[in-house]
């Protein structure tokens, strides 16, 4: 295997979408997001030919460029996808990536007055504008969203709260179970917390000083405040933790 970048049998149209729903939101992040969408082998041949479609959302940390990045042996997702349509193991269909990430780390895919309204910016403006600017089968029946970690999570629910949008769905390490995935990591960040006296605000202006993840605690109180923003935020936006410290 190359360590380099292959050719692609089909190809990525790189997109900029400006949001209505992001704009002005909570944290400040940019409301122009990156969009790329892939185009199977062929789709340039037969203009009248319409694709299903599927949606591919990104874990915790991660965006829209992460999905290229190379390890070593190991082609990028977006190859590995790609070589699948090209040997014909799966019927064409065009896929989708979006970035939903957010200052936090990463947004859930959900609507939340502590960070955005990300749900909504997938279903109701890039899912429009994918189907006003691609050949792709506009109903449900033929759209699917798949996701890895976060993202899995955002890939179970999203079909589950808009049925009319989605009717297939592959979750990848899925964020589930969260009295065994995060309630156990309440005490081991309360523990960290003591450094910076109970205070996530002191640790989060420590953490945007210097170079991110070069101290222990930094991915476990990383993950407490956006995971708690998306989901125990208060209705002006402020956060609160699911424990007190």
């Amino acid at each position: 295997m190359l360590p380099w970048s292959a050719d692609l049998a089909g190809r990525i149209d790189e997109h900029v979408i400006t949001s209505e729903l992001l704009r002005d939101n909570p944290l400040g992040d940019p409301a122009q997001r990156p969009l790329l969408v892939y185009l199977p082998p062929g789709y340039d041949q037969d203009q009248e030919r319409r694709y299903p479609a599927v949606y591919v959302i990104q874990g915790y940390t991660g965006f829209v460029s992460t999905w290229r990045n190379r390890s070593a042996f190991r082609q990028p997702f977006t190859e590995t996808a790609d070589a699948v349509f090209a040997r014909q193991e799966a019927p064409p269909a065009i896929v989708v990536y979006v970035d939903a990430w957010t200052s936090y780390g990463g947004s859930q895919f959900v609507d939340s007055p502590g960070t955005g309204r990300y749900h909504s910016y997938l279903c109701e403006e890039v899912v429009p504008w994918v189907d006003e600017h691609y050949r792709t089968k506009p109903a449900a029946a033929h759209r699917a969203i798949m996701g890895k970690s976060s993202g899995g999570f955002g890939a179970m629910i999203t079909p589950m709260l808009r049925p009319d949008l989605f009717s297939a769905l592959a979750t990848h390490s899925g964020d589930s179970l969260y009295e065994y995935s995060y309630i156990p990591e309440f005490a081991k960040s309360a523990r960290h917390l003591r450094s910076y006296d109970g205070d996530i605000w002191r640790w989060w202006d420590d953490f945007r000083s210097r170079t991110p993840f070069t101290k222990p605690e930094d991915h476990d109180l990383l993950m407490l405040l956006g995971v708690s923003a998306c989901f125990s935020a208060r209705k002006d936006g402020s956060v609160e933790l699911p424990f007190d410290p």
